[in-house]
């Protein structure tokens, strides 16, 4: 049996806490049954449009860093995200602890992803809600289509920092629940690690996480089946592998959106780079089973 990351995205959440508690139902479901065949498995999941809510709802009352929202993000859908997973447990008559994890993620102080921000938080806007945060500076960018967005600094993870009971947990196959959101950015100091304005990339923490646990598999799932290259076009390809140099030469071609497909298939692509006998899957949360039997979704497998 396999040791797998799990990156739950967006459409695992919902939109609000009525659709969270839906989704999560559903999502903890399926990941029960894998885990009934006998995996480990971790559990990162996204917060894109709860991080931004929440700093959007918590600046009215008081100033606070975007780090702070993001654990806050952690916070709220890790316990949700947890009692799902010990219903969804119990329902199947398993009896596996599941740990949840506050993970704080270290990135570089001088990345220079904090003078080009290009990570999307908070909801959709119209084109002229967005020209009035323009003009006061805040930086919006328009989203796969799907309308504008704020953007914020996106580092790269370096480290993750509570990777140690993480590993405990892993050792006793406890279910862990950990760096969702990305983890919440620090850098290191004097005075040891101190929050930074930023939200690290969900997929980006979830390879390095699976790199440094040394898991089989990384499980990317999204909202399609199975990645797509010239996508929208009448020569629009659904791909059921691709290999390490056919991967990156897509992204040098410019198949894969920015904010969407994009950082999904560079963090696939670097959790296989330079390894043995690592497979990244990138696939629909309901179709987790037969991908990992090879029937579906797209893989990208180590040299």
């Amino acid at each position: 049996m396999a040791k797998i990351v799990i990156a739950l995205g967006g459409n695992a959440l919902g939109n609000d806490l009525k659709e969270q508690d839906s989704a999560l139902t559903h999502s903890a479901t399926i990941i029960a049954s894998l885990i009934k065949q006998g995996h480990d498995v971790l559990i990162t999941h996204g917060n894109g449009p709860q991080v931004g809510k929440i700093h959007q709802v918590m600046n009215t009352q008081m100033e606070i860093p975007l780090y702070v929202s993001v654990a806050m993000s952690q916070g709220y859908i890790g316990f949700d995200l947890t009692r799902k997973l010990q219903h969804a447990f119990s329902s199947l008559g398993m009896n596996v602890p599941v740990d949840y994890v506050l993970t704080m993620v270290e990135v570089d102080a001088d990345d220079p992803a904090f003078q080009h921000p290009t990570k999307p938080i908070g909801g959709f806007m119209d084109e002229a809600t967005a020209a009035i945060l323009i003009k006061e500076g805040i930086p919006v960018v328009e989203d796969s289509g799907r309308g504008y967005r704020r953007v914020v600094a996106s580092p790269k993870p370096k480290h993750i920092t509570n990777l140690a009971s993480i590993q405990d947990a892993l050792k006793q196959h406890h279910v862990v629940v950990c760096a969702g959101g990305g983890g919440i950015p620090v850098v290191s100091s004097e005075q040891g690690y101190v929050g930074v304005e930023a939200v690290i990339d969900k997929d980006s923490a979830s390879a390095l996480l699976a790199k440094e646990l040394d898991v089989d598999v990384l499980f990317i799932l999204t909202a399609v089946e199975k990645v797509a290259v010239y996508y929208g076009t009448p020569q629009q390809q659904w791909l059921s592998s691709m290999s390490i140099e056919e991967t990156k030469r897509f992204i040098s071609e410019g198949h894969f959106a920015p904010g969407s497909m994009l950082p999904k298939v560079e963090a696939a692509l670097s959790f296989v780079s330079g390894a043995k006998n690592k497979t990244t899957i990138i696939t629909l949360l309901d179709k987790a089973s037969e991908a990992l039997k090879g029937e579906t979704g797209t893989r990208i497998v180590s040299d």
